[in-house]
């Protein structure tokens, strides 16, 4: 006698702990691969974002106006031009207070800038743990669903007189397919996980070097313009700051 042993009628025809496990994994792998579309597109559009404003930072544009665009909130802006106003602001503060002790400047700057690359990181590694937990977990509920279509198959053959291979196959098949569909759900996000976090480690090095960079500038001028605080007006750096700064970034070459 001919069975159907086709995926959907095995689907159909397991039991109702084994359509729940399957359920269940379908609906995370829905759920995974609509993360992975996600950040293939969020962290494609925060490289290029970070790039830009790189080429920018280092074009010759004066800080004062890096910083007033990075303020206005007009278009998108990168996470490394948010880490810039960020550690500007807090610099530009401390300038506004009087704070002539260089250390002090550096380490507020560095601290806001720090502060802000935490964030940043917090929302560029978003969702990347339920990928990992998928990968890691999703083989397990699946097996589970497997074990139990298995025990189901034999416990419907104690009533059987003879059994043969044609009796057992379709239990056993229909439990298999849990574990296939736990499989089809694990790997995508393993291969996922592992090509987004040496994404975000590439993101996360740029960040790292424009704060260390961006922290050399100030440090070279930080001792030099503290003198001419009490010219800052209100709200704003003092153009001979600005001068000094902008003359620090043309020696690097970029």
């Amino acid at each position: 006698m001919n069975q159907d042993l086709s995926i959907l009628h095995l689907v159909l025809h397991a039991s109702v702990v084994v359509q729940i496990v399957m359920a269940i994994l379908m609906l995370v792998s829905l759920t995974s691969w609509s993360i992975i579309f996600a950040k293939v597109l969020g962290l494609k559009r925060v490289r290029q974002d970070n790039d830009a404003f790189d080429r920018e930072f280092w074009a010759g544009r004066t800080l004062q106006e890096l910083f007033q665009d990075a303020s206005s909130g007009n278009g998108p802006a990168s996470p490394q031009e948010r880490i810039f106003a960020a550690g500007m602001r807090e610099f530009m503060k401390q300038r506004e207070r009087r704070v002539t002790d260089v250390n002090v400047l550096l380490d507020g700057a560095r601290r806001a800038m720090r502060a802000s690359y935490q964030r940043e990181m917090d929302v560029v590694e978003s969702r990347l743990d339920f990928l990992g937990s998928v990968g890691s977990v999703s083989p397990y509920i699946g097996l589970f669903g497997t074990v139990w279509g298995i025990m189901h198959a034999f416990t419907g053959l104690a009533n059987v007189q003879q059994v043969s291979l044609a009796t057992v196959a379709p239990g056993i098949a229909e439990a298999l397919v849990a574990t296939a569909i736990g499989l089809f759900a694990a790997i995508p996000a393993v291969l996922a996980y592992n090509r987004f976090a040496r994404d975000i480690d590439r993101i996360a090095i740029q960040m790292e070097s424009f704060i260390e960079e961006f922290s050399n500038i100030l440090a070279r001028n930080a001792a030099p313009a503290a003198p001419v605080a009490t010219a800052m007006p209100a709200g704003g750096a003092d153009a001979g700051l600005q001068a000094a700064l902008q003359a620090a970034r043309q020696p690097q070459g970029r």
